[in-house]
């Protein structure tokens, strides 16, 4: 045996090593004390992003990558392959995020490894993200389609049908209320004014908002889209109640905004 010291890769930590003599050339050497080196580093990191609890308490969840945070959801309780494999068994099935958070408990709990208390877990953990993005903004004027992002978007665009809303508003832009005026695909069968005004009248609100959801991600407007608030806007003049806007409600992907307003088209 031969005794070595090494410093990796000119970095000045100095590791010591005992080789056996068949490794005569000592570029030979020096290579391999750098692969042992690398090798160690890799496994270290893998048994640090094994342990995200670990991570959460030293660094906050900021650092943690959409796995591991399942993946502490997940961890309690359950038998292997683990938390981790689990977690990114449910990204590799759904893509994302926003596709897990449209699904049921029964269909989460179809997924080996995550059974019935652990889906209702997950399900309860993106209801708590939907209700605090709202709670961050009831008490904010609602006059602009980020601000109705905030309130409705993390919700709506985990929908896996078309949901129509009405965001009821007053004096001050401020929120009254939320209603859902249809669901399914929004067209003007489905979507008569008639139906829109009416819990606008009954709350006496000031303004309000028309919302809706496009479940495939893409926020821009179809031609029943345009039909129904070009509609809206004449009826809402007639009857002297603020149309303020009408958002699509779509998802971040590719980098595009997600959401589309009429009132920043020009259309409103």
């Amino acid at each position: 045996m031969r005794e070595l010291r090494h410093d990796v890769n000119g970095s000045g930590l100095r590791l010591q090593f005992s080789l056996p003599l068949i490794f005569e050339d000592r570029a030979e050497i020096h290579a391999r004390c750098d692969s042992i080196y690398v090798e160690q580093a890799h496994h270290r990191l893998r048994r640090e992003e094994e342990h995200p609890r670990k991570q959460m308490e030293d660094h906050g969840s900021a650092v943690l990558t959409d796995r591991q945070l399942l993946a502490i959801l997940l961890r309690s309780g359950i038998s292997e392959p683990g938390a981790i494999e689990i977690a990114e068994r449910l990204l590799e099935r759904y893509g994302s995020l926003s596709s897990i958070s449209r699904c049921t408990a029964c269909e989460l709990g179809r997924v080996k490894g995550i059974g019935a208390t652990k889906a209702i877990q997950l399900v309860a953990a993106f209801g708590l993200a939907s209700r605090l993005c709202k709670e961050s903004v009831r008490k904010e004027r609602i006059d602009s389609p980020e601000r109705v992002f905030q309130l409705l978007g993390m919700e709506m665009r985990s929908l896996c049908k078309e949901s129509l809303r009405v965001v009821l508003l007053d004096t001050r832009y401020h929120l009254m209320r939320v209603e859902e005026i249809s669901k399914g695909t929004v067209n003007e069968s489905i979507a008569h004014p008639r139906d829109i005004f009416q819990p606008v009248f009954t709350a006496a609100a000031f303004a309000f908002v028309l919302v809706h959801n496009h479940p495939s991600g893409d926020p821009a407007p179809s031609e029943a889209d345009r039909r129904l608030t070009t509609r809206l806007a004449e009826a809402s003049k007639l009857l002297q109640v603020q149309l303020l806007d009408h958002v699509i409600v779509g998802s971040p992907d590719n980098g595009r905004t997600p959401w589309f307003s009429f009132k920043q088209a020009g259309v409103l």
